[in-house]
């Protein structure tokens, strides 16, 4: 089975120009106009328009597909003004690390499986789940703290916390959110649904780094040998540890290094470098 992430990287190198750039910086402007007019203005009807709402969808109100992404994610101006700023730091960076056409597709994908999951609670309870973006920006923690765990960032402006950790503090609103809403299943599953793209992006990531034991790290070294060769001559990558598989565009904070007591010509990443091995053939 293809990783998910080679197509998208595959997708992202066949079509450079698809997607929005700066696409977080809308999401936010539309965030905040939207809390303007509903917050500040105590326009509270308005707000009950832009929601997902199955029903209303399906009876011509197809705006809600996109505008429940503009929902007021907090009534505080604080944590409102907070909410705003980690969403646009967090997407512009994340955009600026994968490129634009990955994270059109990062936050696409997102809202594809958010809006199915929506019509699929709809259609199976016959009511219509309370739907907005807060989770799937709040989904962003994952991403983010996969790629720089330990960024520090200063809560509240104040303290500074490594984004590693605020990833766990997030994992653990996640699963409070669903177990408390169990009564309210299968609504209670969107935290959930709002996860499924980051494991589209790291999911084989994440499963390489499992942990095994020790007789199954055994590598059948001619028949990697030639997985590699093959896959080279399809994937966009340029290096390929021979041993867990990360290239330098899955893990680009990577080192990688030809060992030269291999037989033939061998990859490796600066954690197998001098942990492998050595190809005798």
């Amino acid at each position: 089975m293809k990783d998910p992430m080679r197509l998208v990287e595959r997708f992202a190198y066949k079509h450079p120009r698809f997607g929005v750039p700066n696409l977080m910086r809308y999401i936010c402007i539309g965030n905040v106009a939207f809390w303007v007019l509903g917050v500040l203005l105590r326009n509270y009807v308005l707000l009950s328009y832009i929601t997902f709402d199955a029903a209303a969808i399906l009876h011509g109100q197809i705006w809600r597909l996109v505008s429940f992404l503009f929902y007021p994610v907090s009534t505080s101006p604080l944590l409102a003004l907070i909410s705003f700023y980690f969403y646009y730091w967090m997407g512009s960076t994340l955009e600026q690390h994968w490129g634009t056409v990955q994270f059109n597709i990062y936050i696409l994908l997102g809202w594809l499986f958010t809006v199915v999951f929506g019509f699929a609670v709809y259609f199976i309870t016959g009511s219509s789940p309370v739907v907005t973006g807060f989770y799937l920006y709040m989904a962003m923690f994952f991403a983010f703290a996969t790629l720089f765990p330990d960024m520090q960032v200063l809560l509240f402006f104040i303290i500074p916390v490594k984004m590693k950790w605020l990833a766990i503090v997030d994992a653990v609103f996640f699963a409070a959110e669903i177990i408390t809403d169990m009564p309210y299943f299968p609504s209670n599953l969107l935290p959930l649904v709002a996860v499924l793209n980051y494991f589209v992006f790291f999911g084989a990531e994440l499963w390489s780094r499992r942990p095994r034991p020790a007789s199954a790290r055994a590598v059948n070294f001619r028949r990697e040998s030639a997985r590699i060769r093959r896959e080279q001559r399809d994937q966009l990558y340029k290096h390929k540890c021979a041993v867990c598989g990360r290239t330098d565009v899955s893990n680009p904070e990577l080192e990688f290094r030809y060992c030269s007591r291999c037989a033939g010509y061998h990859c490796f990443c600066e954690d197998h470098i001098n942990n492998h091995i050595h190809f005798t053939e």
